[in-house]
């Protein structure tokens, strides 16, 4: 009896995240080399920094950020443009029937970081995260309840 998925956006399955690491690598060394034949690629140092896949394999999300984080839409529109060449070098490598569709997106996870960072140091935060739930030794009503 075959598996059915939800599409309630689990986590990646082992298949998913083979492949994702397989292209991300591709990607990372295709553009490391210069072997894209795109003058504004060959231009950009392009970090890739997560490959997704999804359920089926027949979509890769490759996660880019250019070196610096400026210029991130020109380095987008250059990697779009290139996607069919991309697609046939990373296929190369695959060791599967079909070769997924390569999408591009912008990495945020750097800016996540940071606004994250900037929520610590908010001094409403770092109180709340000073303040103790309750001190050392005492025990809650809780606590006493699940005692008895």
């Amino acid at each position: 009896m075959a598996k059915t998925s939800s599409s309630g956006g689990g986590a990646p399955n082992q298949r998913q995240l083979r492949l994702g690491e397989l292209i991300r690598r591709r990607l990372s060394e295709l553009l490391q080399r210069g072997e894209i034949h795109d003058p504004e690629l060959s231009r950009m140092m392009i970090t890739v920094g997560e490959v997704r896949c999804s359920p089926d394999l027949s979509v890769a999300t490759a996660f880019i950020l250019p070196l610096g984080g400026d210029k991130k839409e020109e380095a987008l529109l250059a990697l779009r443009k290139s996607r069919h060449e991309i697609r046939r070098e990373v296929a190369k490598v695959l060791s599967i029937k079909f070769a997924p569709e390569i999408r591009f997106e912008i990495d945020d996870t750097f800016d996540r970081m940071d606004a994250t960072r900037a929520l610590f140091e908010r001094a409403d935060v770092k109180a709340d995260l000073a303040a103790p739930d309750a001190p050392e030794g005492e025990s809650t009503e809780a606590d006493k309840d699940n005692d008895a």
